[in-house]
């Protein structure tokens, strides 16, 4: 968010991680207004842009979405207007869903005409958002320590737990989701007292648990799975670290601050907002 802390050191997160040459940036794409997600839309082969133009948390109508091409070529810069912040997103039955403060609004793919809006009551700060094989959408509520669960145009609180830590980042993977957690004790500028981890949340239980050698080491926001690998972005520092099973987080590639919600293509590209640039940059995994 543009409003939050431009710097922090890696030391304040107690680990010492050393960068791996294992993402190359193959081209960058600009003109964006605070960009904060990135998701590709594999069906439609283009990556659709989240713009929040202004105070992430304010309704005040300015928000709009974009469109790429994969190859980074604006295909369209006001694809859907009508939008407050607009941040994540994700896809199912021919729709889009975004979160958009304690909102998630509907866009049909075909046309990227503003369909419906949900309301999601008790919600504050609705931030990512993923679907599962079913077809059903969750979205994570960062102030709340809260994920609410979409089916058809309902909402519903699904897990509220201190556990979840300020849950930004979602990813939906089999019968999980993979969340990624900004951290403990968030304060006023979006620093915390303590630095958050990956989390797998069991879709049938509702049991949280923290991912084995990925905790406590970084203030995290968006996050996808590939293969083996989860990839995560930390904002405040701009990193883009892959961790693996049991393993510890390895650095894959460096940015400014501001990197967000990023989304892949599921083979071997990672799409990354960089919000306070206004860029998108797409990297190729080694």
């Amino acid at each position: 968010m543009k409003t939050l802390i431009t710097s922090i050191c890696f030391a304040a997160f107690g680990i010492a991680l050393a960068p791996v040459a294992q993402a190359g940036e193959v081209w960058r794409a600009s003109g964006f207004q605070q960009p904060e997600s990135a998701l590709f839309d594999a069906a439609n082969n283009r990556i659709i842009v989240s713009n929040i133009v202004g105070n992430p948390g304010e309704a005040d109508g300015n928000g709009y979405l974009s469109v790429l091409s994969p190859d980074g070529k604006t295909i369209a810069q006001h694809w859907t207007d009508g939008m407050d912040a607009p941040k994540g997103s994700a896809i199912s039955g021919g729709k889009l869903y975004v979160a958009d403060i304690t909102k998630v609004r509907v866009v049909d793919l075909a046309s990227g005409k503003l369909v419906s809006t949900i309301d999601v009551p008790g919600s504050v700060f609705l931030n990512d958002v993923t679907s599962d094989s079913s077809g059903k959408i969750y979205v994570t509520d960062m102030l709340a320590d809260a994920i609410y669960r979409i089916d058809g145009d309902k909402s519903e609180l699904f897990v509220k737990d201190a556990k979840l830590a300020a849950p930004n980042g979602i990813f939906a993977e089999g019968g999980r989701l993979i969340v990624a957690s900004w951290g403990k004790g968030i304060k006023a500028d979006f620093s915390t007292a303590e630095p958050g981890g990956l989390l797998s949340l069991d879709v049938a239980s509702k049991a949280v648990t923290p991912l084995p050698g990925a905790q406590n080491f970084a203030d995290l926001d968006g996050v996808v799975a590939i293969g083996d690998s989860i990839y995560a972005t930390a904002y405040m520092t701009g990193t883009i670290y892959r961790c693996k099973i049991d393993g510890a987080p390895e650095v894959v590639a460096q940015f400014r601050p501001g990197s967000a919600d990023i989304g892949t293509n599921g083979k071997s590209v990672i799409y990354v907002p960089l919000m306070n640039e206004g860029e998108i940059a797409a990297l190729s995994l080694d």
